[in-house]
């Protein structure tokens, strides 16, 4: 019997554990915060049914792709290239509007994120690109080059209407470029770029983005949709048309000033319906304590808007205390080092590349979740990856395991087969 799950679950067992604990807090977690969604739809059981399903259908998606040969990655490259582009163009044409933004393509009753396959399929193609320029001093020049002339479209095409996704997507891919070691002359330029890049554009967005507010006040819109989470989907597309590809620089803005303003409000003048998610997830999180509340007692599900997904870590703090959200981040940084210390196995640098930025693509995007929820980080809409609710975030994330599971198996086979020959 123990024979036959080990031939199920294959591959590392850390990073299986990891999994294991990541998906029960996920469902404990999004059962408790999805309160509204219950409310709204009448339905005690319906959306931790849906999310369960959705666990588990990833669940047997990891154990797929677990059993794929690393090797086999290479050729899907092209495909998910094509399949990357074509949706991304898909999606802002004709893609279904959240939270103001399209963001989602809707194909035979399913949703699905098009920068959710975007992302991964960049991490495979920068992994064969370093990998394949390889030299004894480190990566030739030229693979920089490559890797930003795919790098670039992609980034801008997703940022268009998820600027957080499209900054963290870059940020993985030139730390995977650090690890790859691309010259540093090459790197120090590129950080320089993006500097300057940076402070341009968060100038643009101040300057149009107050004039795009004003112009939507005056038309009775609201473009700051992220206080509607339930918003008006027609609604949405019209503000969209209205303000053509500016459209999101208001919300932009808005979540830029209010994260650096610095000011000391007494709390008899905190306007909490202005500040609503930063409001209350820090009582979430001032009401904790050490041990918090317990699973299923929080009180700060019924006022946040996206508890069971942007913030929910505010409300895993809340329940589960510090001592849960230092478990919650614990797991993550395991994750990380386990997939390091995979690659350090590696025979061949492919597998070595990849599984690094698949890691990092979770362990960043975690990281970016859980500053937001603490407030050291502005608002971003970035999902817990593996503990929020979400459909095609939580399969392709867990394919994501998948893939480093594949990777720690060939590790192993080649280690085994190395101490044979030894």
């Amino acid at each position: 019997m123990n024979k036959k799950i080990g031939n199920i679950f294959k591959g590392d067992k850390v990073i299986w554990m990891v999994f294991f604990f990541l998906c029960m807090i996920s469902i404990v977690e999004v059962f408790s915060a999805s309160s509204n969604l219950t409310y709204k739809s009448q339905n005690y059981m319906g959306p931790i049914i849906y999310h369960s399903v959705m666990i588990m259908v990833g669940v047997v998606v990891a154990v797929v792709t677990l059993n794929v040969p690393c090797r086999y990655f290479k050729l899907m490259t092209p495909f998910l290239l094509i399949l990357s582009a074509l949706t991304l163009l898909w999606v802002l044409v004709g893609g279904e509007s959240i939270n103001g933004a399209n963001r989602v393509i809707s194909l035979m009753g399913f949703t699905f994120q098009p920068s959710e396959i975007a992302k991964g399929t960049m991490v495979l193609v920068t992994a064969q690109i370093l990998s394949a320029m390889q030299r004894e001093t480190g990566a030739d020049r030229k693979a920089f080059k490559y890797i930003l002339m795919i790098l670039l479209p992609t980034t801008f095409l997703i940022g268009i209407e998820n600027l957080s996704t499209a900054a963290l997507l870059f940020a993985v891919i030139v730390l995977m470029m650090f690890i790859g070691r691309v010259p540093m002359m090459q790197m120090g330029k590129l950080v320089g770029v993006l500097a300057v890049a940076v402070v341009a554009f968060v100038a643009l967005v101040i300057i149009l983005g107050g004039v795009e507010e004003s112009r939507a006040t005056a038309e009775n819109h609201m473009t700051e949709t992220v206080a509607q989470p339930g918003g008006d989907p027609a609604a949405d597309k019209d503000a969209i048309k209205a303000g053509g590809v500016f459209h999101r620089f208001a919300t932009w803005r808005n979540r830029i000033l209010k994260h650096f303003n610095n000011e000391d409000v007494p709390a008899e003048n905190y306007d909490l319906e202005e500040n609503f998610q930063v409001g209350h997830a820090n009582i979430a999180i001032a009401s904790s304590g050490i041990i918090g509340k317990g699973p299923g007692n929080s009180v700060e599900r019924d006022y946040l808007p996206q508890a069971f997904s942007d913030f929910i870590y505010a409300i895993i703090i809340e329940e589960m205390g510090i001592l849960g959200a230092a478990f919650v981040a614990f797991l993550y940084i395991v994750l990380l080092y386990r997939a390091a210390r995979i690659a350090s196995r590696c025979e061949n640098n492919f597998p070595a590349f990849l599984i690094m930025g698949l890691s990092l693509l979770l362990v960043v995007q975690a990281t970016f979740n859980m500053m937001v929820a603490v407030g050291l980080a502005p608002v971003t809409g970035q999902p817990l990856p593996l503990i929020s609710k979400g459909g095609t975030s939580t399969i392709i994330n867990c394919a994501y395991i998948g893939a480093i599971l594949s990777v720690s198996r060939s590790a192993k086979m080649n280690k085994a087969v190395k101490e044979i020959n030894d």
